[in-house]
């Protein structure tokens, strides 16, 4: 009978247990919100050489008064011409995927803006691959371009000097784009080559060879 009298329990007293039971997983899953320890930013070996030793020996050799004036590589774009993928689209898929291994980064697809009938091309035509790179990715394409890419060229002495717009930008052609190590020549049906523009905020060509030739383009005049 004791304890048929036993005083019903008060809506607190029921919501007890429960809040018991889910203490446990809200410890838990606050040690999951905690955020982990803060790993390193990965930045580029040739990003910090730029701000650490060739910006301010550029600054000097140039006497630029402000270091934010100082000229820099501002991005680097590459591009494929494949002229046979209005015969064949294979062909520009297998650019774009290797364009893609080059530069680490998904490239676009670039269309003919004009229709020219004795290249039997059409407008709106698939033609060839781009890409555009900034930042840490530029400057990394930038070291295997200069310290890997170029020497593995047969025969090879040096870039030429001469190849700037006038507006500080820079343009290189390679004839065979096998000379970058993440091309698997027994994958490769098609040898392409790939032009390699190198943007600049030089104001004059003089000023933007000087800050590539710090880099270590061989120029070889």
């Amino acid at each position: 009978m004791e304890e048929k009298q036993k005083k019903a329990k008060t809506p607190k007293e029921q919501a007890a247990p429960e809040k018991q039971k889910t203490a446990k997983p809200a410890k838990e899953a606050a040690k999951e919100k905690a955020p982990e320890e803060k790993r390193p930013k990965y930045v580029s070996r040739m990003r910090t050489y730029y701000q650490t030793e060739i910006r301010p020996a550029l600054q000097k050799e140039l006497g630029i008064t402000n270091p934010m004036a100082v000229p820099r590589i501002e991005r680097i774009v590459l591009n494929m011409g494949v002229g046979e993928a209005t015969q064949n689209k294979k062909l520009l898929e297998d650019a774009a995927k290797e364009l893609a291994l080059i530069a680490g980064q998904r490239p676009v697809i670039n269309k003919a803006r004009k229709s020219i009938a004795t290249f039997k091309l059409r407008e709106g035509t698939p033609i060839g691959t781009s890409v555009s790179l900034r930042k840490d990715r530029m400057y990394d394409f930038l070291d295997r371009l200069i310290s890997v890419a170029l020497p593995r060229v047969k025969d090879f002495r040096g870039v030429s000097g001469k190849a700037f717009d006038g507006r500080g930008n820079y343009s290189l052609g390679i004839k065979d784009f096998m000379i970058f190590p993440e091309i698997d020549f027994n994958k490769v049906e098609n040898v392409k080559g790939l032009n390699v523009t190198i943007c600049t905020s030089a104001r004059d060509d003089k000023a933007a060879k000087a800050l590539l030739k710090m880099f270590g383009m061989p120029f070889n005049n």
